[in-house]
């Protein structure tokens, strides 16, 4: 991926972030996915005082994917509201997984721009995908 489209990828999670809706745990996550067809889409966690009805900000960005008429995920970036790397949640990973080949890059970015970059066949390894449905 070059630096201008990981750049958006970035700008466009952190720009997520800003409306983040985690008024109980105050921890604000932005995440942004590339599609198949060179679309950033972003969306936020949304924490509601029920916590298990709460959303994921990977949710909520692939949520905007498909509602948006996309169905391959290529690259996705999730922003940490510090400075510590905040990889995706176990149902995350199942979510990215339904939509992104095992070499797609997921990008952590923190606060001070520091990235780290994995791939979701290295976060969900032997995942379960639509093939293992019979």
């Amino acid at each position: 991926m070059d630096k201008k489209t990981l750049d958006a990828l970035i700008s466009t999670a952190k720009d997520a972030q800003k409306h983040s809706h985690a008024p109980y745990s105050g921890f604000h996550v932005g995440a942004a996915v590339l599609t198949s067809s060179s679309e950033i889409l972003g969306g936020c966690n949304v924490e509601s005082a029920a916590y298990p009805l709460g959303q994921c900000a990977e949710a909520s960005a692939i949520g905007n994917m498909v509602t948006q008429g996309h169905k391959r995920i290529t690259a996705i970036v999730i922003a940490s509201p510090n400075d510590d790397f905040c990889f995706p949640c176990g149902g995350c990973r199942q979510k990215i997984v339904e939509f992104a080949t095992d070499d797609v890059p997921v990008i952590m970015v923190t606060q001070q721009d520091e990235t780290h970059t994995t791939t979701i066949g290295e976060l969900m390894p032997h995942a379960f995908r639509a093939s293992d449905i019979k």
